[in-house]
């Protein structure tokens, strides 16, 4: 009688994650064009039962892996609880308990990191539990679309799009992963997507009358560069994370810190004289001197020094 418990949970887990693995493609691809498709096709009350069919599925396995946390956790297995709000946590979990499974492998051991996600996510998959493996794919699935290394819908995707329009802590936890994330590694984030993850990082209120825009944006490796545009003018800049970069000693420079409480040394471009060689006759030569702005050189990485 003893050993029946246990063997009951696991039948109830297996039972489960084969419903949840059947599921990904709803939790995870379902557009609003999908929804009215089926409205128009089914009708608006057959879809709502299906929808919420699924939700009930979805929190009663949640209500279980919270049963399975605790019952592992009595056999000395630190996988944390799942509890903390259920529909936010029921929104990822079809498509991230599955990918988290797939990207595992339910096996353990070394594994070299897949994706950038993988690289700047880590944690082992029982670490937090059910709720943390999930929470990490889906972080993982950020990272992969943020860096562009994943194209196409995912649960990570739309909830960092979402975020960053926002400034939320999901989106700047995925951008603060890749900006101090290893470079060869993780990637980095570019283009007119970066500017908005640059000011949603920075904290930086676009919508100020006399706010900054950024263009030319790149954030990843411990560095943050690009073109800062003001009503006084255009000027390159870069910052470096103090925590991976010693302090600059060339030009001036100023300390600031991002949402997460992250250090950075952030430098303007500045006036530097530039010499252009030009022959003057007789076998001399002679320069053209003029003004222009420079980044200074980078300082040097602690990992380096």
């Amino acid at each position: 009688m003893k050993y029946k418990k246990p063997i009951l949970t696991a039948l109830v887990l297996v039972s489960c994650l084969v419903l949840f693995c059947s599921m990904p493609v709803f939790a995870a691809e379902l557009t609003e064009a999908q929804v009215e498709e089926a409205v128009a096709e089914q009708g608006k009350e057959a879809v709502t039962g299906n929808v919420f069919i699924w939700f009930l599925c979805a929190i009663a396995f949640l209500k279980v892996s919270q049963k399975i946390d605790s019952f592992m956790a009595s056999l000395g297995i630190n996988v944390g609880n799942t509890g903390g709000n259920m529909m936010a946590e029921l929104l990822i979990a079809g498509r991230g308990l599955a990918g988290a499974f797939h990207g595992h492998g339910g096996g353990g051991g070394y594994r070299r990191a897949s994706s950038p996600g993988s690289a700047a996510v880590g944690g082992s998959f029982l670490s937090g539990g059910l709720a943390g493996a999930v929470g990490r794919q889906v972080q993982r699935e950020a990272v992969n679309a943020a860096t562009h290394y994943s194209e196409g819908p995912s649960v990570g995707n739309m909830l960092y799009q979402s975020s960053l329009k926002k400034g939320g802590d999901f989106a700047n936890s995925v951008i603060s992963n890749i900006a101090q994330g290893n470079y060869g590694q993780v990637g980095s984030i570019k283009g007119e997507d970066a500017a908005k993850a640059y000011a949603s990082y920075m904290g930086i209120d676009t919508s100020a009358p006399d706010a900054a825009t950024y263009s030319n944006m790149e954030i990843g490796g411990g560095r943050m560069t690009g073109v800062e545009k003001t009503d006084a003018g255009s000027r390159e800049f870069a910052l470096y994370s103090a925590d991976q970069y010693a302090a600059p000693t060339h030009g001036s420079f100023e300390t600031v810190q991002s949402v997460d409480g992250t250090a950075w040394y952030k430098q303007y471009a500045q006036d530097t004289v530039e010499k252009t060689p030009y022959d003057a006759g007789n076998g001399k030569v002679a320069y053209n001197e003029s003004i222009v702005q420079k980044l200074p050189p980078a300082p040097q990485r602690k990992d380096r020094m």
